[in-house]
C-alpha cells in the first residue's frame, strides 16, 4: 500500500471539527449559527468548550459547581455562594478587604465553558485548588446531562437556580441589547437586528444558546430528586422571598451551616446585605469594568425583579409561553 493511502489518525481537535460540522444546525436570532449536540443548542465555540471539558475536566470531591439557564439568577447565586464558602476566611466585619468588593462574582467563580475550557483542554486551576476550607467553585450553563459526563461518580455538589422563563427571556433581551460584537462563544452577533419578538420565538423553538429552556431545567430537578444530597434546586423567585431561609438552606446543602452563634451575630443577614443587587451594582468594579470578552459588567445588574416581564410581553405572548411549559412539564412534578 502507498504511504499515502494510509489513514492518519486524526487529531482530538480535527474530530471535534468533524463532530461538530456533522451535527444538526440552525440559525438564532442573532443570526449566530448554532449546532445541536445531546439535546442542546450551542454555537461552535461554545460546543468545543464543553467537549474540551468532557475529555479532561478532573474533579475534586470538594467541588461545588453552580448552574443555571441564562439570566435566571447566576449573578447572586455566584456572590452568595463563594460569600457562604469562604466566610471563614474572608471574616464580613472587615469590609474593606473582602473580594466582592473589588471583583466581580463572575470573576470570583468562572465558568467552565466561557472562562476555563473556550480555548484549551489543559486551563490553569492553579488559583482554584481546594483547600479544607475553601473548595473550589465553578459555574455553568450547560444541562445537568453534559455536566455530568466526567461527574459521574464525583461527589461534588451541584446547585441550580430556576426562574420563570417569561422573566429569563426578558432580562436575556436587555443582557444582549445592552452590548454588540462578542456573544457568548466569541461569535459576532447581531444586537440590533434582534427584537424581543425574535427572542420570544427563538425561545419557542428551543433553539437559544444552551436551549430549549424546559429541558435544561428539566435535567436539573430530575437530577435533584434522583441524587438530592448532591443536586440542590432552587428558585429564583424563593430567593426573592425568603432569602434568609433560602440561604441558611444552601449553606446546609453545602454542608457549611451557619452556627447559632453567626445567626446571633447576623451573620446572615451581612451575607444578603454584601450579596444584594443594590450592593453590587454600587461598587465601582461593576459599574466601571469589563468581562475579558468586553461586556460591561454593570449589563449584569438590571432590575432583578420577579414578574417584569408583564411591561414587556403582550398576553398572546404570556399565554403561549405558559402553554408551552405547561406541556413540558407536564408528569415531571415542577411546576412555575
Amino acid at each position: 500500500m502507498d504511504e499515502k493511502e494510509i489513514p492518519r489518525k486524526l487529531s482530538e481537535e480535527e474530530e471535534t471539527k468533524r463532530l461538530i460540522s456533522s451535527l444538526p444546525s440552525d440559525i438564532d436570532c442573532y443570526g449566530i449559527k448554532m449546532f445541536k449536540h445531546q439535546g442542546c443548542w450551542y454555537d461552535k465555540h461554545i460546543l468545543q468548550s464543553i467537549l474540551n471539558f468532557q475529555r479532561s475536566f478532573q474533579p475534586q470531591e470538594t467541588d461545588i459547581i453552580v448552574a443555571s439557564f441564562l439570566k435566571a439568577g447566576t449573578t447572586w447565586l455566584k456572590a452568595l455562594t463563594f460569600t457562604i464558602t469562604q466566610r471563614s476566611k474572608h471574616l464580613l466585619d472587615d469590609d474593606d478587604d473582602h473580594p466582592l468588593l473589588s471583583h466581580n462574582p463572575h470573576e470570583l467563580v468562572p465558568f467552565l465553558e466561557f472562562d476555563l475550557y473556550l480555548k484549551t483542554t489543559k486551563p490553569d486551576f492553579t488559583k482554584f485548588l481546594a483547600s479544607s476550607s475553601s473548595p473550589r467553585v465553578f459555574s455553568t450553563h450547560m444541562s445537568f446531562d453534559a455536566l455530568q459526563v466526567p461527574m459521574k461518580e464525583s461527589p461534588c455538589k451541584i446547585v441550580y437556580v430556576s426562574r420563570n422563563v417569561k422573566d429569563v427571556l426578558v432580562s436575556l433581551w436587555h443582557f444582549n441589547k445592552s452590548h454588540k460584537g462578542v456573544a457568548w462563544g466569541g461569535e459576532s452577533n447581531d444586537v440590533e437586528r434582534c427584537t424581543l419578538e425574535d427572542l420570544f420565538e427563538s425561545f419557542c423553538t428551543g433553539v437559544t444558546f444552551f436551549g430549549p429552556f424546559w429541558d435544561q431545567v428539566l435535567s436539573y430537578w430530575r437530577g435533584s430528586l434522583e441524587d438530592p444530597k448532591h443536586v440542590l434546586f432552587m428558585r429564583y423567585e424563593e430567593l426573592k422571598e425568603e432569602p434568609y431561609g433560602q440561604i441558611k438552606r444552601l449553606a446546609e446543602f453545602l454542608e457549611c451551616p451557619f452556627t447559632e452563634e453567626e445567626e446571633q451575630s447576623g451573620m446572615v443577614k451581612k451575607i444578603l446585605e454584601l450579596c444584594s443587587l443594590r450592593s453590587l451594582s454600587g461598587l465601582e468594579v461593576n459599574k466601571t469594568g469589563r468581562t475579558w470578552t468586553g461586556v460591561d459588567l454593570k449589563s449584569f445588574y438590571r432590575r432583578g425583579e420577579v414578574g417584569d416581564s408583564k411591561n414587556y410581553l403582550t398576553p398572546e405572548m404570556e399565554t403561549k409561553l405558559d402553554m408551552i411549559i405547561e406541556e413540558k412539564l407536564e408528569g415531571s412534578g415542577l411546576k412555575f
